[in-house]
């Protein structure tokens, strides 16, 4: 019996997890299989090496999904004593654990200083701050910078945003809608146009995929959340909420102030 673990790439949820391990057990010559989407990993059991290039397409015809390395870690007790780093990193939990939320989320982190100080300094009209210049500002930044990152694979966004929003997951079409809307609210909002309908708009698209990020933080099943698009893999929870109440909040205020 050989122990091998697979690399992955193109897994952003636990669905996608499903459907990876769903191929490796269709394979004739594989036993069991451990598929962890956090990781990247598949740990797999097996008579004998499964064929590459049978396993290759099986994984492109389920999705997005490509094989970029193989540990070999052969059978008997050696295989617990010559396991690859990826092998060891997809069984210790110590690895996940110590990874810090700032350094979880420090693409976020980053994301929002940049655009926060950029709409800051472009506030500042005859040395006054405004602060409804900023939050304006800062909003088309918001979605700008977002949905560029959703536009390096619309096709990954698209099946990773299905996975919690709720008409994603009806209508599959809308994730690839979902970062034209983005990048419309972040001209209109760069631009001044029609504001009032502007916020409205923002408070109705964001607030409901709001109600998509609460429902899954309310289910066992966690997936990953798509804000950043497959770019960067962030968990979805209260950060991503904050996210999508943060621009309803700062769109009613402006639309009151």
């Amino acid at each position: 019996m050989m122990n091998l673990t697979y690399t992955i790439s193109g897994m952003t949820c636990g669905g996608c997890a499903a459907k990876v391990k769903s191929v490796f057990l269709k394979h004739p010559d594989v036993l069991a299989a451990d598929v962890s989407h956090q990781e990247g990993t598949a740990l797999v059991q097996a008579d004998r090496t499964p064929d590459r290039q049978k396993l290759d397409k099986l994984l492109s015809d389920a999705g997005n999904y490509r094989i970029t390395g193989v540990d070999d870690h052969t059978d008997g007790s050696e295989a617990t004593t010559t396991e690859g780093p990826a092998a060891r990193k997809a069984h210790t939990k110590a690895d996940q654990e110590g990874v810090s939320p700032l350094e979880t989320y420090k693409p976020l982190i980053l994301i929002f200083l940049f655009v926060a100080g950029i709409a800051a300094i472009a506030s500042f009209q005859d040395q006054v701050f405004s602060w409804h210049q900023w939050m304006r500002y800062f909003m088309a930044g918001f979605f700008i910078v977002f949905s560029f990152f959703k536009f390096l694979d619309l096709k990954g966004f698209a099946r990773s945003y299905a996975m919690y929003d709720l008409l994603a997951k009806q209508w599959k079409g809308y994730g690839y809608v979902y970062p034209f809307l983005e990048l419309g609210l972040g001209i209109l909002y760069l631009t001044a146009i029609h504001l009032t309908a502007t916020h409205i708009a923002t408070i109705l698209i964001m607030g409901f995929s709001s109600i998509g990020v609460i429902r899954n933080m309310l289910s066992p099943n966690q997936v990953q959340c798509a804000c950043l698009g497959t770019v960067f893999k962030l968990p979805l929870g209260k950060v991503t909420l904050v996210e999508d109440l943060l621009m309803v909040a700062m769109a009613a205020a402006m639309l009151v102030l």
